[in-house]
């Protein structure tokens, strides 16, 4: 009746067994680390750069515990462990110094960082320490403010470029197109070709609002967005900032980054284990502008490239090489203009790069390469006020459809590289950073001790109590709720979930309902030996009675976490990501976990007259016996 198979046993303590080494890594803390990664999106990290690192910290007098690789979609990343804070500040200088010998021009993002002490063996296995929030790892936070008015005069410039190309199709002529403020306004040189622009603008652009206004030199159209459609503008320039800082901060492997929305035009980002301000920013100034302008490869300039002058009208840069390039000032089109861009190979097998275009993008294109057949067309990638030349392939042809092809002298990473950068596009409008607070670690190891100490204390109070009631079947709960504890910390790190400080008040929660079944277990139990029943079948019916209720309850508060989990934010998701999480090993531990424990003590004792449970009231009856062991 009590008595589990083998194989049950078996199920038992392998998941202990896992959960104990999964929980492992979360016991060995932190060191301080350093990590070096790429400050431009055109420079690849991979791992011929550790002998170099290495070699520039034996100059330096520093050795670090270890180096690690971890390799991104843009390249990879270098992450180098240290024994104290005094060695992380030394290899953090000397690599600085090392690696970007001109500060004007840094290289490499060289910051602070924090890394498991884990052993090499737990690693393999891939047990690792589950993501620690920014309350309890330290880091640091920015709150940027989208400059929505840009936004909106942005995507004017670019209605304004629309309306100029529409109407020369049409062969209607206007005296003027200028932008003032938020609004376009368009000068004709008399009321007919007013009237025709204006039909033709308003069945292609319905989200302009037009108006006739009377003005000394002619006729006037004033156009603006409609109040639905400028605020439809400023949401995409405040997702399209989210996404290509997603895309940014991602490459350069920061743990876990929270980069979310707060309110109509803010945007938060949080970089846990990143304790250098300065280095944040870097880290965020990383966005850039993709522009495409034509090459200028006149006699003349030629002529002023060698003479180290650069004309009137022109601009020069630099290509992946390293030679010199000018460029003309006026831009073809931006990374708002590309929606893809795809590694793959050419019609001779070659690699190259497929970009696919928006329909303004592909109506300029096919203008611009129709009339500069012959000629070199530079793609330029401007990250923190300086561009560089991705590529400046040569026109064959007129391309139109919105698919272009990039191809030359390229390999087949340097393909997959480029797609990459064009892929990652620009920012739809500027931003600024209105707050920023750095967290030390040691306040968050301040803040771990104290959510530590408050599931300890919370665990020895119902240790206590539960002993003290129940007796034996106290002691086989308080080993249900250790078993639930590592489950749930052991399942948190199996997932690499990102615990905060209301994520151990969730801890601290489940521990009080996981008891709960238990409580309600032994009083089932109790129950049964109060109505005159054997102490085997009182186990048997108290387990199978008290499942019916466990499940009710346990189910209910289960919608409700997945309710916070689904519908709430930040910190109240935290939390609901561990609530749920303590509701699902609860209901294994409480039930099948504790059920072992008694069965395996118990369940072979086939002449058993007392059960170990506290003391027992037996109506009509003196002080009963039967709940004595």
């Amino acid at each position: 009746m009590n008595r589990y198979p083998l194989w049950k046993y078996g199920v038992v303590a392998l998941a202990l067994i896992l959960a104990f080494l999964y929980t492992l890594p979360n016991f060995f803390g932190e060191a301080p680390a350093v990590q070096v990664s790429s400050a431009k999106s055109t420079l690849k990290i991979d791992p011929g750069l550790k002998p170099r690192l290495e070699d520039l910290l034996t100059q330096g007098g520093v050795k670090p515990d270890a180096v690690f690789f971890e390799a991104t979609a843009g390249g990879g990343t270098f992450k180098l462990r240290f024994t104290t804070t005094d060695d992380q500040i030394k290899a953090r200088d000397t690599l600085q110094r090392g690696l970007n010998p001109d500060l004007g021009d840094e290289r490499f993002v060289v910051a602070l960082n924090l890394l498991s002490r884990s052993p090499s063996w737990l690693t393999a296995i891939h047990a690792l320490p589950m993501y620690l929030g920014l309350d309890l790892r330290g880091g640091v936070h920015f709150l940027l403010q989208v400059d929505m008015k840009q936004a909106g005069q942005k995507r004017l410039d670019s209605v304004a470029a629309d309306i100029r190309q529409l109407l020369r199709d049409k062969s209607l002529r206007m005296a003027s197109l200028n932008r003032v403020e938020d609004t376009l306004e368009l000068r004709f040189k008399d009321a007919d070709t007013l009237n025709k622009s204006r039909s033709e603008i308003t069945n292609a652009l319905p989200d302009l609002l037009l108006q006739e206004v009377p003005d000394a030199e002619g006729v006037k159209l004033v156009a603006n967005f409609k109040p639905d459609a400028f605020k439809r503008a400023q949401e995409y320039a405040l997702k399209q900032n989210i996404t290509t800082l997603h895309n940014r901060i991602n490459e350069l492997g920061v743990a876990e980054p929270i980069i979310q929305q707060q309110g109509a035009d803010r945007i938060v980002v949080q970089l846990p284990g990143v304790q250098d301000t300065a280095k944040a920013k870097d880290i965020l100034g990383r966005t850039a502008t993709l522009e495409v302008r034509m090459v200028d490869e006149s006699a003349e300039a030629a002529a002023a490239l060698a003479s180290g002058g650069v004309p009137f009208g022109l601009e020069k840069f630099t290509e992946r090489g390293g030679s010199p390039l000018l460029l003309k000032k006026q831009v073809i089109l931006t990374g708002e203009n590309l929606t893809d861009a795809q590694a793959g190979f050419d019609s001779q097998n070659q690699p190259a790069v497929h970009l696919t275009l928006d329909a303004k993008g592909a109506r300029i294109f096919r203008d611009v390469t129709r009339e500069s057949v012959g000629k070199r067309m530079a793609i330029l990638l401007i990250e923190k006020g300086k561009g560089e030349v991705v590529t400046a392939p040569k026109i064959l042809g007129e391309i139109s459809g919105g698919r272009v092809q990039i191809s030359g002298s390229m390999t087949t990473t340097e393909a997959a590289d480029t797609a990459l950068l064009l892929r990652a596009g620009s920012l739809a409008a500027p931003m600024d950073i209105i707050e920023e607070r750095t967290i030390g670690p040691s306040l968050g190891a301040e803040n771990i001790a104290k959510g530590f100490n408050s599931t300890l204390y919370g665990f020895t109070a119902l240790s206590i109590f539960m002993i003290a009631y129940y007796t034996l079947f106290g002691i086989f709960s308080v080993f249900a709720l250790a078993t639930n504890l590592l489950l749930l910390v052991a399942m948190l790190s199996l997932l690499q979930a990102t615990l905060t400080l209301p994520g151990f008040a969730a801890i601290a929660l489940t521990l009080g309902m996981a008891i709960d079944a238990n409580v309600l277990i032994n009083e089932r139990i109790r129950e049964e030996l109060r109505a005159g029943v054997n102490p085997q079948a009182a186990i048997f019916a108290g387990y199978d009675r008290a499942w019916a209720t466990i499940l009710d309850s346990n189910v209910t508060t289960l919608i409700a976490g997945l309710a916070l989990l689904v519908f709430g934010s930040g910190a109240v998701r935290g939390f609901a990501v561990v609530h749920c999480l303590g509701i699902m090993t609860s209901i294994f531990s409480s039930v099948v976990v504790s059920r072992a424990a008694v069965n395996l003590w118990y369940g072979r004792q086939k002449k058993l007259t007392s059960l170990s449970i506290g003391q027992v009231w037996i109506p009509g009856a003196a002080k009963g016996t039967a709940g004595r062991g």
